[in-house]
């Protein structure tokens, strides 16, 4: 399973989830930071998980 966070441009931002897992609920929760843990700024982003052969992307907002 992974959990990618991409800007608007389609460029990743953050991988927050990057493993094989056991099936079940799980919270993650993003700080507001990129790879290289620089703060990235407010607005709009999309978040992508990807659990075997299923895929879903959802748009969120970070406010600072």
């Amino acid at each position: 399973m992974t959990l990618k966070v991409y800007d608007v441009l389609g460029r990743e931002v953050a991988t927050l989830v990057n493993e094989l897992g056991t099936p079940g609920k799980r919270t993650v929760m993003w700080d507001g930071k990129n790879d290289r843990g620089e703060p990235v700024s407010s607005g709009i982003y999309l978040y992508q998980l990807r659990a075997g052969s299923s895929v879903m992307t959802r748009k969120l907002v970070l406010v600072k």
